[in-house]
């Protein structure tokens, strides 16, 4: 009964249009639990079960907390067809910290002593238009349309397809790429596969941009830089693909040079 009822989810998360990803991760916490009752069977499982759970699991950060709780609450509502209103699925409060951003003449300068052009490719198009990483490993060859110099970002976070802008010295960096290494689906193949993956990515960052960072660091440093330069910041939210500005605005926040400006009344 028991893997019945991960096969209903599996199903559930197919019919709903969730992210490999996204089903991936739910379904390994979802098996935590059921390892956790023994052998019992879930249908067994009565409301107490679900919020002992929660309530003694050690969470390690709010992004797992909540991860936990979407799981083991997808499973309750559409495992097994209960009404969640017995069980306690409160969220953590969000932690209130601000994006870390680099200086943009740091980054331009770490990313033209990069010899590999794959690498060097890879980075600075996830830094021009502040693309996630996956985004850059889920291009495809025909997502970048140098006529009218835009990149289609397709199936991004939230199911969203977005236009981005495509300039001059990366599309040209691009097809001294392309010349080289020739990818024949994705933009950027791996090794031993078709498609770059994410962990390679980070690894390249580290190794060219900063040792003990995060590739996702770009992403950030990008919309501060533009915001810097002057762009309207209803433009960097389309490029970002935020679906709301009060996302974007974080940037405000984090900005020295829009920080050095203001005129203090003493």
């Amino acid at each position: 009964m028991n893997q019945k009822i991960i096969k209903i989810c599996e199903q559930k998360f197919i019919y709903l249009n969730y992210s490999s990803r996204t089903k991936k991760n739910y379904i390994c916490h979802i098996k935590d639990f059921i390892d956790s009752i023994g052998e019992k069977q879930i249908i067994h499982c009565n409301s107490q079960y679900f919020q002992t759970y929660l309530d003694n699991y050690k969470f390690t950060s709010t992004s797992q907390q909540n991860q936990v709780i979407n799981a083991i609450r997808f499973l309750y509502k559409f495992g097994l067809n209960k009404k969640y209103d017995k069980v306690s699925f409160k969220r953590p409060k969000s932690e209130k910290k601000l994006p870390r951003v680099i200086n943009g003449d740091f980054i331009k300068e770490r990313l033209s002593k990069i010899e590999n052009l794959k690498h060097k490719a890879i980075l600075t198009l996830t830094y021009s238009v502040g693309l996630r990483v996956s985004e850059i490993i889920n291009l495809k060859i025909d997502d970048i349309d140098s006529k009218i110099m835009l990149i289609h970002i397709k199936n991004a976070k939230g199911r969203k397809d977005r236009i981005v802008p495509l300039s001059p010295n990366v599309l040209n960096l691009l097809r001294e790429y392309f010349k080289e290494y020739r990818p024949s689906e994705y933009l950027f193949n791996g090794q031993f596969s078709s498609q770059y993956s994410i962990g390679s990515c980070q690894k390249i960052y580290k190794k060219y941009i900063e040792n003990d960072g995060h590739i996702h660091t770009l992403r950030h440093s990008c919309a501060t830089n533009l915001l810097e330069n002057g762009t309207d910041i209803r433009i960097i939210q389309k490029i970002l693909g935020h679906s709301n500005v009060k996302t974007t605005e974080i940037y405000t926040h984090v900005s020295n040079q829009l920080l050095s400006k203001i005129e203090l009344p003493v």
